[in-house]
């Protein structure tokens, strides 16, 4: 019985790690390239959160019935928008403060973040906003009395997240795109000097996250069905954790920081209470950082002369 209860506390673990290793990747890629916090990240999500769920009723009532094909159309919406409100956030707010001091764009993310949140509360309101379930059922491994059950839905989480992961990694590997980045990430001016327009990376980077936070609010609103303008700030934090985690700079750093996070989180609420998973989930952080203060997978850093 006790396998059975780890293994759906597993499941479960990767459902919620996976999630926050989406989100966490728009952290770290923008700080791999300009070293800022961007604290408004989480934000971004909860708008993709509620742009998922009105293109949902948009499409649906222009009479999209199919299941597979409505998720495919929000998604693809959802990630078009989202990444807009990326790029505009930073044509807008960070470019003109780059080049300051960094607690200039610290403070700054902040106040965005206060913005969206207000924006959203003020144009949906405050009340809790939710969704139909469209994907029922669940795989079961087991016997009648003891087994694991591996939701639908939790299966697509896991699988989409892991595949937005390997086509990322793809891009910044394998692409021109992804050389002009990691030359921009290494050094900027030398990058500009060489022909690489860096204002065009920073704004793509920016993208970039904002679409991967889009899958995330996508598949989360699905599954859970239910959302408010808040939902940002709580699951921000916990990505930026991940991130931080992980190795923040690190994109492998970003999903393992995650899918720890999450595991962590779920076998403490599983096995000690659900009610202090979030106090035992950062003093692992703190833990981490005290013996290895770069993270997992993250490189010291070096100073440039």
């Amino acid at each position: 019985m006790d396998g059975y209860i780890l293994g759906q506390q597993l499941i479960n673990g990767l459902t919620l790690g996976s999630i926050y290793g989406l989100i966490a990747i728009g952290y770290t890629m923008v700080y791999g390239i300009i070293g800022m916090i961007n604290f408004a990240h989480g934000d971004v999500y909860m708008i993709s959160a509620y742009v998922s769920a009105i293109t949902l009723a948009v499409v649906t009532f222009f009479g999209l019935h199919s299941v597979p094909a409505a998720l495919l159309v929000t998604l693809v919406i959802t990630m078009v928008i989202t990444g807009l409100y990326g790029w505009s956030i930073e044509r807008t707010v960070y470019r003109p403060l780059r080049g300051t001091n960094r607690l200039a764009p610290l403070i700054t993310a902040i106040g965005v973040s206060l913005v969206l949140q207000n924006y959203v509360q003020i144009s949906q309101g405050p009340n809790v906003q939710g969704v139909p379930t469209l994907i029922n059922g669940s795989l079961r491994l087991g016997d009648a009395e003891h087994f694991i059950q591996i939701k639908y839905m939790s299966l697509m989480i896991i699988v989409i997240s892991l595949l937005a992961m390997a086509l990322l990694t793809w891009l910044i590997h394998g692409t021109s795109l992804g050389r002009q980045c990691r030359a921009t990430q290494q050094d900027r001016k030398m990058a500009t000097i060489l022909g690489i327009n860096t204002t065009r990376v920073i704004s793509l980077v920016f993208v970039v996250g904002s679409v991967m936070a889009a899958i995330a609010g996508v598949l989360v609103t699905m599954n859970y069905g239910s959302f408010d303008f808040f939902v940002g700030f709580i699951i921000g934090i916990k990505a930026f954790s991940a991130a931080v985690l992980g190795g923040i700079g690190s994109l492998p750093g970003a999903m393992l920081g995650g899918l720890l996070l999450g595991s962590l989180e779920s076998l403490f609420s599983g096995y000690v209470s659900s009610d202090y998973k979030d106090v035992f989930s950062f003093s692992v952080l703190v833990l981490v950082l005290i013996f290895k203060p770069s993270g997992l997978l993250g490189r010291p850093a070096v100073e440039k002369v």
